[in-house]
C-alpha cells in the first residue's frame, strides 16, 4: 500500500473553523439577546395574528 505523504487530515474536507477568529469588526450578539429577540419576535406576531 502506498503511503499518503503530507499531514493534512482526510475528514476536515476543506472546513474552515471560522470560530477561532478575534475579528473586532464583527457584531457580537449574546445568546440571551438572541432568545429575546426571537421572544419578542414570537409575541407580536401571535398578537397581529389574533387581531387581524
Amino acid at each position: 500500500m502506498a503511503k499518503k505523504s503530507g499531514g493534512r487530515l482526510v475528514s476536515s474536507a476543506g472546513l474552515v473553523n471560522y470560530y477561532d477568529s478575534d475579528d473586532h469588526r464583527a457584531i457580537h450578539i449574546s445568546p440571551t439577546a438572541v432568545l429575546v429577540i426571537a421572544l419578542a419576535t414570537g409575541v407580536a406576531v401571535y398578537i397581529l395574528n389574533l387581531l387581524f
